[in-house]
């Protein structure tokens, strides 16, 4: 893959393994939920590697935004050869924890009123928890469409997607799966609520993705489960 040293950049040279074609790559630049522009740093210098079988980890990298500090998967990057090879791109890991979120964050927390709950008794009163819920944490013109679309999203606002899980078994994998993806589409946070909890699997892939947990009791008050709904609740939107 060209020449250098390991430093990660978002162009590199690629040399096809196959072919020994050279070609010049440039990541994609897409936006990161604050809005910044964002694209994987490539390691230049590091072979790419062809592609003989795909799986849902490998198609995606972990990328922490420089603007935000926010830590998210992204698109793998890939190259496809004109001798028909598919390369992926080695993209910089992400080894090191984020930054710690801004005092401003932490001062809006505090400055909180203490949030009132609502008795839960159907799902649509679920709902409506939530969404008072989100709106305390301070996300703006949260919305309820009038009715639930096939995308499973409840609830949305400008920078925000959130799926109320109301059935009576606990979250699976695809549910979590389905909620980010709508996020990162939306380039908006994705939010998660349950009233039966989350499958293990679940509650791992969220870790992974960064994606807030939170189960709710009939009392209506919703309970963050995972480290990013921790932090969500510390710092506000």
């Amino acid at each position: 893959m060209g020449t250098g040293s390991g430093e990660a950049t978002g162009t590199a040279r690629v040399r096809c393994p196959d072919c020994l074609r050279e070609h010049a790559y440039v990541a994609a630049v897409l936006p990161c939920a604050c809005g910044a522009p964002l694209a994987p740093p490539l390691l230049e210098g590091a072979p790419p590697e062809p592609i003989t079988h795909r799986t849902w980890s490998e198609d995606w990298v972990m990328v922490r935004c420089e603007a935000c500090g926010r830590r998210d998967e992204w698109p793998q990057p890939e190259l496809g050869c004109s001798c028909g090879a598919v390369l992926r791109i080695p993209v910089r890991p992400v080894s090191v924890s984020p930054p710690a979120a801004p005092a401003a964050g932490a001062g809006r927390a505090a400055a909180r009123p203490a949030f009132r709950p609502v008795t839960i008794r159907t799902a649509g009163d679920a709902v409506s928890a939530a969404a008072r819920y989100l709106d305390w944490l301070g996300f703006r013109n949260v919305r309820q469409p009038g009715r639930r679309p096939a995308s499973g999203i409840d609830l949305r606002g400008p920078d925000l997607v959130a799926g109320v899980q109301t059935a009576p078994r606990p979250a699976v994998l695809r549910d979590i799966e389905c909620l980010w993806l709508n996020g990162l589409s939306a380039s908006a946070v994705s939010v998660c609520f349950s009233l039966a909890g989350y499958a293990d699997e679940a509650r791992a892939r969220a870790d992974e993705l960064a994606v807030p947990l939170f189960v709710m009791d009939p009392t209506g008050a919703p309970q963050p489960v995972n480290a990013p709904a921790t932090e969500l609740v510390q710092t506000g939107a």
